[in-house]
């Protein structure tokens, strides 16, 4: 997909995978780049992950916290896509390593994750109205 253009999105490279494609892109509209969060359109015959995707995108676009990403635009090209903020830098995969992390910075991350868990499940869950 680099090179492709998904909507205003300009798909520069591949950033991960697991049950969906990540990609980094470039937002034309706006000159910032984004991450892509893509459910191909092979997966879209299944409604009920395509109502989880969108669900995600509404649960996680309703939250505010320097620990969460956030969530610019859902849309429809080629599948269903969620464009998000894009922040460079390792995955804590990347960062733990081979000998794992010293504690400090051990502590540090854990923290960060459970006051970004804290705020949402703390959140107003979405009514079932507007799924």
């Amino acid at each position: 997909m680099t090179g492709c253009t998904l909507a205003h999105y300009q798909i520069v490279e591949k950033l991960g995978e697991g049950g969906m494609g990540v990609w980094k892109a470039r937002d034309t509209h706006l000159d910032r780049f984004v991450a892509l969060k893509l459910l191909p359109a092979e997966r879209l015959a299944d409604p009920e992950r395509k109502r989880r995707f969108v669900q995600e995108a509404k649960s996680a676009s309703a939250l505010n916290h320097p620990n969460i990403i956030h969530i610019y635009d859902i849309s429809e090209a080629e599948g269903v896509f969620l464009a998000m903020e894009y922040v460079a830098g390792k995955t804590l995969d990347g960062l733990i390593g081979r000998k794992g992390l010293r504690l400090q910075d051990a502590l540090k991350y854990a923290s960060q994750i459970v006051d970004a868990l804290a705020k949402a499940h703390s959140a107003e869950p979405i009514s079932r109205a507007s799924r």
